[in-house]
């Protein structure tokens, strides 16, 4: 790679309850922003899923209705479960499970920009009254032993400082026989060198990590198509930065655009997964 084309550097300042600052950082301000630039809502609409997955439940993951369907089908959620969604994000996808399931919903999240969309949604889409989130991460739930019946995470994990603690506290605040499913990217260890934010805890397979963790894997597989929607994302972010910088402001627009440089640039994902375990007594 030339150092014309080297991806920005990323800070590696971990927080106090192990999360990087420049993912909490960047996703403070990108969601702060959302509701000033159509243009990248546009723009992840289109490219990302697709326009697949409803407006009032829209995300900036990758993640379609079909996979979303796959997830709840696996998690087996029902109008009595609790359901964690870790690293929600605005979230669309942990609310979307808990409409079609009528679950309770816990959402957790360093981002309090984040939160406050994800409650605004809530209210929105009338589910209010079954859902909550709170300011958390992946080793500092604010969760009690065996408090939910089932957990979910989308494309969040490879931010993970520390991917096997964490994989312990999602076992820890699931019950006996409670479902994990995890939609995330595995990593390639010899892409991300000098990449803090994902060379850290690199993982190219999860399913030793989950069985250490104490979890039963019940399903491990690759949804089709998503190469294509992720790159394609990320260069339409590069094509239109002018534009994302005038309507987002130069925080927000960075933090996308430096994701997306690095993405382009190294392609360190070799295969984005489905996984679905059980917490084993």
């Amino acid at each position: 790679m030339t150092e014309q084309n080297a991806p920005p550097s990323l800070s590696d300042k971990v927080t106090d309850d192990g999360v990087f600052q420049i993912v909490v950082d960047s996703y403070e301000a990108v969601y702060a922003a959302l509701t000033a630039s159509e243009t990248f809502n546009r723009i992840w609409r289109t490219n990302a899923y697709h326009d697949d997955f409803p407006p009032e439940f829209a995300h900036i993951g990758f993640l379609t209705t079909g996979e979303a369907g796959r997830v709840l089908e696996a998690l087996g959620l029902t109008g009595e479960s609790i359901l964690v969604d870790l690293a929600c994000g605005g979230g669309g996808p942990g609310l979307w499970m808990a409409n079609e399931s009528r679950a309770s919903l816990i959402g957790v999240d360093p981002a309090e920009a984040g939160l406050a969309l994800a409650a605004d949604r809530a209210r929105r889409v009338g589910l209010d009254g079954r859902a909550e989130f709170r300011r958390g991460t992946f080793a500092n739930t604010g969760l009690a032993d065996s408090a939910v019946d089932a957990a979910m995470s989308v494309e969040a994990f490879q931010y993970a400082h520390d991917k096997r603690a964490a994989l312990s506290v999602a076992r820890r605040v699931l019950r006996p026989g409670g479902l994990l499913a995890i939609v995330d990217f595995e990593v390639d260890p010899k892409t991300v060198t000098g990449i803090p934010v994902l060379g850290k805890d690199p993982v190219s397979d999860y399913r030793p990590l989950l069985e250490a963790a104490g979890f039963e894997l019940t399903a491990y597989e690759e949804p089709p198509g998503w190469e294509d929607r992720v790159y394609g994302a990320f260069q339409a972010i590069v094509d239109a930065a002018e534009q994302l910088t005038a309507e987002m402001g130069e925080v927000a627009a960075g933090g996308a655009l430096t994701e997306a440089t690095v993405t382009l640039s190294l392609r360190p994902y070799p295969r984005r997964i489905l996984a679905c375990a059980l917490r084993e007594n």
